[in-house]
């Protein structure tokens, strides 16, 4: 049977707007709007070469994830991503990637599966023997990602939701950081995960995200404005 054309337009419509999300958040990563810049619906369009209406839908989403403010009659405006958001996004991911580290090593024990995690991890190390610092950042959040849904909890992945988005600013600013140790970090978490290790996997978890407090920091002052 034949299923070519059976998306719905309302289903196109939300694809559409999720890779529009995903080109804006890339420019405003990137640079190419830079903080302070007003996103005029038109431009976009231009620049994207989609019409507004996917461009409209973004739009909430990316004030959700930090990338933007929303103002009366100035509309749109590039977020500064500041010391303070650093702060305040490793302070969050202590508390939330732990616990999702954790349930998803209760999630594996009790018969979930980690192939995908586990693929992830194997993309990173690619990525890292090959350099390709986009590519880590990218791999490096998908990872994230993949541990959070692998929980099985809606409500940390609707929580964890807007922290993803700041995850993957940070990791695009600071991808330098010797990505070796990040991956073998990574392994070690995606082992314990996989082997249904709940306590060793929050171990693990936690000693992950505070060890990249500090470089990062390091790394981001003088570059990120205080708040």
């Amino acid at each position: 049977m034949d299923h070519h054309g059976t998306e719905s337009d309302g289903d196109l419509q939300s694809s559409l707007a999720a890779q529009t999300y995903l080109r804006i958040s890339g420019k405003i990563i990137s640079g190419e709007y830079p903080p302070g810049h007003r996103l005029r619906e038109r431009e976009i369009s231009e620049d994207l070469s989609v019409s507004r209406v996917p461009i409209r839908e973004a739009l909430p989403q990316l004030e959700v994830d930090g990338y933007i403010t929303t103002y009366p009659r100035r509309g749109a405006v590039v977020r500064a991503f500041t010391l303070k958001d650093v702060g305040e996004l490793f302070d969050l991911r202590l508390n939330l990637e732990v616990f999702a580290a954790r349930k998803a090593a209760e999630a594996v024990a009790d018969g979930s599966p980690a192939d995908r995690m586990a693929e992830l991890v194997v993309q990173g190390g690619a990525a890292t023997d090959a350099n390709d610092v986009p590519r880590i950042a990218e791999c490096n959040t998908a990872f994230h990602a993949e541990i959070i849904a692998m929980s099985g909890s809606s409500l940390l992945e609707t929580t964890m939701r807007p922290l993803l988005g700041r995850l993957r600013r940070l990791f695009a600013l600071t991808s330098e950081r010797d990505p070796q140790a990040q991956y073998t970090e990574h392994r070690a978490l995606c082992e314990a995960i996989a082997a249904g290790k709940p306590d060793l996997a929050a171990a693990l978890a936690y000693a992950h995200v505070e060890l990249g407090r500090e470089p990062t920091v390091a790394r981001l002052v003088g570059v990120l404005p205080p708040e």
